[in-house]
């Protein structure tokens, strides 16, 4: 098995690097639930093709990128910030990082130019699992789990590299996988 560490809200998901599967091709997620009802995260490193203003017109800072959450409920918008001290009402995931809160509060933010995408993302839809199918997956090796990264790694902007920088920080056993081709036919 790849990962020596157990799944759990607040830790990171890494696709392993040939999954095919277009929804999770190279995908670095955050879990925000994780229990023995199924799991749930959201894709840091798969922008959506809409702004923010595109899907909430009425909140004036557009260029905020959406990302795509996962493939579930894509008509549903999320987030995810390291701001606790602007937006009340979050949980806390992992050491800094902070799920959901008010969002008329985050309207009223974004609107007013005091936050930014270096504090908070966006998400259409998530991904979810049902009662141990995470697990499977695991043991399958199709994810390593990854306990141990910043909170601003979060929240990069370089969502190209954010697959290849984590595999990296997972040090010496997994460095050489973030340099293997997408397609191993290419090799």
């Amino acid at each position: 098995m790849l990962s020596p560490i157990s799944a759990a809200a607040g830790h990171l998901l890494i696709s392993e690097p040939f999954m095919m599967d277009p929804n999770f091709k190279r995908s670095v997620i955050i879990l925000t639930e994780y229990s023995a009802d199924g799991a749930m995260g959201f894709i840091l490193n798969h922008q959506g093709e809409y702004l923010l203003g595109d899907v909430l017109p009425d909140v004036s800072y557009s260029e905020m990128p959406v990302y795509e959450g996962g493939p579930v409920a894509k008509n549903t918008l999320h987030f995810i910030h390291r701001c606790p001290e602007k937006i009340e009402g979050g949980i806390e995931i992992a050491n800094g990082v902070f799920w959901g809160g008010d969002f008329e509060q985050v309207k009223q933010l974004v609107s007013n130019y005091q936050l930014d995408d270096t504090e908070i993302k966006f998400f259409a839809g998530y991904s979810g699992w049902t009662p141990k199918q995470l697990d499977d997956e695991i043991i399958a090796d199709s994810w390593i789990v990854a306990d141990n990264f910043k909170a601003e790694t979060l929240f990069t902007n370089d969502e190209q590299n954010l697959w290849k920088e984590v595999v990296i920080s997972l040090g010496q056993r997994y460095a050489h996988i973030a340099n293997f081709p997408e397609n191993p036919a290419l090799n």
